[in-house]
């Protein structure tokens, strides 16, 4: 009897950030799938490096953050191919494809994909396609390149191993025998069997919500939310989770606009007091919170799904080991909790739009026929960029989409694996906590925009922090994670260039060096600062001046300086780069005494204008040429001391 020969597994590793490198690996994965081929999904934090030499095909998914800044999870893996025993052979049994996640509109696109392609391909790995890169830009996002590049990648990998892909690279098996199987399952527990699991915390209050407040029992409050939170955060997929419970809980004692009424913009300076524990944190750190969804979202999404908001449910994987790899099942539900408590603090069902699987599974459940029609073209590659324009570029929400198909009735376990989880908001912190030992300051600019259809859109996380009254003391979920902007000794001189928002790092900058300098001496910092205009946006105008006056930490007597930059209070356009410029001889001469330059803000330009304005005051007041400015620049950011952090 000849043994028939077992199939071969396709490793496919994922580096994520937010969320969208893991939609585009399981994605890589189900299409390997329909061809025949298995499939081992992971995280690339949970592969053994070492082991990487053993592997004969591995697709690697990564994003890129911030700066050109590998994702978290690819942090050890990246440093352990970094190390100099590693031989130019090391790999040369391995075949690999590399696909990037990024934005063109910051300076290191896809930097992690191209120096990890770069680094396999120089440790002996063959490449069996050129990488792909994925773009935000694009019309239809990462997936404009993502189609064409996973054909390709299909048929170069049926051409090195036609057994890899028994049905061969195009031909897709019915998708219903893949579609019946959703990831987790549910178990639903009567309320009695619910509550009595949450009855053992001191001074229990029964009834209480994600948004308590004002209630006596604050303690209890504190202990319920983190065991709800530990109790649904597990299901986000792979790492996105980080933490399961937070380090701390805040709540809001200050809430004051920083920008004028009626100016455009809506800019606001929030403070918040620990509630459940003392917290650390040092200046350039960044502080996650955990938003509210607005309660008639929420209830609204209850009631489209036909579930029972008060039922008690836990979730768990389904019986597959590298189901539970992929999705960090491994540990179930704790205690059951609360049907609309999981919907609240584990599933976005009101600001993010779903995916295009999203689209795909409602198709089968689509009981009109042309809902169901539009719902296959909407998940086809023909129409990529109808639903891009449907989807993500109306930014509509889960429950929109879900009412724009009322024949659709999903079932929960569903709902849960293919909603986009509620994931935490980011925000450089804006104090000292030297400062403020018992309290962390935020600079916030609350969101809103108009779609192409022209329906508003507003910031989940933003305004709902701009409409919470510290009087009403609602318990916010909190972690504190490191920056970009590594914390400057009080001996560093500093460059700093912040305008808008971006002013909110160095404020906690200037509070921290204006306390050490009471101690004993610091170097100076010249800060340059920019807005759209001084009567409208001047961010903290009070605070800056005040520390630019004599003996200041921002004052020219101590070397350093403020410049403000009102970029439309004049009939051309002043930029912070210019105000650089007409400080250049300032500027180099705090480089060559050893400063450190930082830059915060927009994504957009800035960044590149900021660095082309450094590389011009090198080049003149270094007499060198333009080149030897370049690289002049780079070494001072190998050496650590040139350090951006922007967003978009």
């Amino acid at each position: 009897m000849v043994m028939e020969e077992k199939p071969k597994k396709l490793l496919i590793l994922y580096a994520s950030e937010t969320g969208n490198a893991i939609d585009a690996a399981e994605r890589l994965g189900r299409e390997a799938e329909r061809r025949g081929c298995p499939v081992l999904l992971l995280s690339v934090d949970d592969f053994d490096p070492s082991s990487l030499p053993d592997q004969e095909i591995v697709i690697f998914v990564v994003s890129t953050t911030g700066q050109g800044e590998n994702p978290d999870s690819i942090k050890v893996f990246w440093k352990f191919l970094l190390q100099r025993n590693l031989t130019q052979t090391w790999l040369s049994r391995v075949n690999y494809a590399v696909f990037g996640l990024g934005d063109s509109g910051y300076q290191k696109y896809n930097f992690v994909a191209k120096k990890l392609d770069k680094r396999l391909s120089d440790l002996g790995a063959t490449a069996v396609v050129e990488r792909g890169l994925g773009d935000d830009q694009h019309p239809s996002g990462y997936e404009g390149a993502l189609d064409p590049w996973m054909s390709t990648l299909w048929k170069a990998l049926y051409q090195k191993d036609p057994k890899l892909f028994p049905k061969g690279p195009e031909l897709m098996t019915s998708n219903m025998s893949l579609m019946d199987q959703p990831k987790v399952q549910i178990t639903y527990h009567d309320v009695a069997e619910g509550t009595s699991n949450f009855s053992s915390i001191p001074g229990f209050c029964s009834g209480l919500s994600t948004s308590s407040g004002g209630k006596t029992c604050e303690f209890a409050d504190v202990k319920l939310l983190e065991m709800q939170i530990e109790s649904t955060r597990f299901i986000l997929p792979g790492k996105l989770s980080g933490k399961y419970s937070p380090e701390c809980f805040l709540k809001m004692v200050k809430n004051d606009p920083l920008s004028k009424a009626g100016s455009g913009k809506d800019v606001r300076h929030f403070e918040f007091e620990a509630v459940s524990s003392s917290i650390q944190y040092e200046v350039g750190d960044v502080l996650h919170i955990l938003p509210g969804q607005d309660a008639a979202a929420v209830d609204a999404f209850i009631n489209r799904c036909n579930l029972n908001p008060t039922s008690y449910i836990r979730v768990q994987a389904n019986d597959n080991k590298e189901i539970e790899q992929s999705y960090d099942l491994r540990n179930t539900l704790k205690v059951p909790v609360r049907l609309k408590t999981f919907v609240e603090l584990a599933m976005d069902v009101a600001s993010a739009s779903p995916r295009r699987y999203f689209f795909e599974v409602m198709s089968y459940f689509a009981t009109a026929e042309h809902e169901k029609e539009r719902l296959q073209y909407f998940a086809s590659p023909e129409g990529r960029d109808d639903l891009y324009e449907y989807n993500q570029k109306e930014r509509r929400t889960v429950l929109e989409v879900l009412d724009d198909f009322p024949s659709v009735q999903m079932p929960f376990e569903w709902l849960v694996q293919l909603v986009p989880p509620l994931k935490t908001r980011a925000f450089s912190i804006s104090s000292s906590h030297s400062a403020h030992p018992n309290q962390v300051h935020l600079t916030v600019s609350v969101v809103s925009w108009t779609t192409p259809y022209k329906r508003k859109r507003t910031g989940l996380c933003s305004s709902w922090l701009a409409e919470l009254d510290p009087q009403k003391s609602v318990l916010i979920p909190a972690w504190f994670q490191k920056g970009s902007l590594p914390s400057p000794p009080p001996s560093l001189p500093l460059i700093l260039i912040g305008p808008g928002t971006g002013c909110a790092p160095f404020r906690g900058f200037v509070e921290e060096r204006a306390l050490q300098s009471q101690s004993g001496p610091t170097a100076p910092i010249l800060f340059f600062f920019g807005c759209r205009n001084e009567e409208n946006d001047f961010l903290y105008r009070d605070f800056w001046l005040l520390h630019s006056q004599k003996g200041g930490v921002l004052s020219e007597e101590k070397g350093g300086g403020f410049l403000a930059a009102f970029s439309r209070d004049q009939q051309q356009k002043v930029y912070v780069q210019h105000k650089m410029r007409e400080e250049s001889f300032k500027i180099w001469n705090l480089l060559t005494e050893g400063a450190a330059v930082y830059v915060a803000g927009s994504a957009d330009k800035m960044p590149s204008d900021v660095l082309l304005a450094f590389e011009e005051i090198v080049s003149k007041e270094g007499g060198v040429p333009k080149e030897a400015a370049v690289k002049w620049l780079r070494a001072l950011e190998k050496a650590g001391k040139y350090h951006v952090e922007a967003w978009s």
